[in-house]
């Protein structure tokens, strides 16, 4: 703690009595999903918003519902549908008239992207359109209609869950809403012996109450000083040849030269580096190394890195060409 202040030692110290507070919480209705949930919090802290990638019935939804219930926020929810209108999430101006005046004025009636953590459930149920709602809520906390900029209250974090894209009735998000994200999270399948506690739990008809842990000015209090938390140059540099070699080139690996089109960008960088950060923070260490890179690499990178035709032919997708970026490329 010899680089911090008083104030921000002492906040340092209840971060990782925070994150055991949040793991028992979660786990009176999750069972398993470690890694899920790491990711998860992960992402809370950083201010940085999740995709959760699995087929339905794995507890996506309930995972985050019980995020929320865990923390003293406002929480929204939305279930994207095809029919769903961007006016439906972000809200929509209507025409009223002043009982006192007599006047006919247009009033902002806000959405449910006005609050602190929204679940968007299913979000590549609904087309693109209505998806790009989300597009600058992500990337500036603020919503324009009217030509009036309306600013979210901080914080603010789009938890969203998806089922894969070959089923039916689904839309591929774009691009450039991916990248917005800085976590894709795959929820697998649970093993055995968790599928038996699962139904063993759910089928009892008992109601698990989850009491807040944090609240939302403690919660800012944490996500601020992450950002303050000392990170060496060598983890800086890590993470920007991570997201540098997944981009095809002269000096990439094989694989990516080979199978991708599109490799991904410095806002990949940028996360790699306060994910390692935050994931240092939530285990009690005040420095990241680059085992913290590692960890949160995949997360970051996957659902950046669009492949190509050969790598569709070739059985290849995106998770095997970031194991072979993290193979080949060295830390400084």
């Amino acid at each position: 703690m010899e680089n911090m202040n008083e104030d921000d030692g002492a906040l340092f110290d209840t971060l990782s009595g925070v994150r055991r507070q949040l793991l028992d919480a979660i786990h009176t209705r999750i069972v398993g999903q470690d890694e899920v949930v790491e990711q998860m919090l992960i992402s809370l802290f950083a201010g940085g918003h999740s995709l959760f990638i699995g087929v339905p019935g794995l507890a996506k939804t309930l995972l985050v519902q019980t995020l929320a219930d865990s923390l003293g926020l406002r929480f929204g929810r939305v279930q994207f549908t095809p029919d769903l209108m961007p006016a439906d999430i972000t809200g929509t101006e209507v025409l009223e008239e002043n009982r006192t005046s007599g006047r006919r004025e247009m009033r902002f009636l806000k959405g449910p992207l006005f609050t602190n953590l929204l679940l968007a459930d299913e979000i590549n149920r609904a087309p693109a359109k209505t998806q790009a709602a989300l597009l600058q809520a992500m990337q500036e906390s603020a919503v324009t209609a009217g030509g009036v900029t309306h600013q979210l209250e901080a914080p603010f974090l789009v938890f969203a869950t998806q089922n894969p894209i070959e089923q039916e009735g689904t839309y591929p998000l774009p691009e450039a809403q991916l990248d917005r994200f800085m976590f894709a999270i795959h929820v697998g399948y649970p093993s055995e012996d968790e599928e038996v506690a699962v139904v063993a739990r759910t089928t009892q008809g008992n109601a698990v109450t989850v009491e807040p842990v944090l609240d939302q000015e403690q919660l800012i209090a944490l996500q601020q000083l992450v950002r303050r938390l000392p990170t060496s140059e060598d983890v800086h540099r890590y993470a920007v040849r991570l997201a540098r070699a997944t981009r095809p080139g002269e000096s990439s690996v094989e694989m990516v030269n080979q199978f991708v089109s599109w490799g991904a960008g410095p806002r990949a960088s940028q996360y790699l580096s306060l994910g390692a950060r935050v994931r240092a923070a939530l285990h009690g260490h005040e420095v990241p190394t680059i085992d913290d890179v590692r960890a949160v690499a995949k997360g970051v990178l996957g659902h950046r890195v669009v492949c190509n035709f050969q790598a569709d032919a070739a059985g290849v997708d995106s998770h095997a060409v970031v194991d072979a970026v993290l193979a080949e490329v060295s830390a400084p």
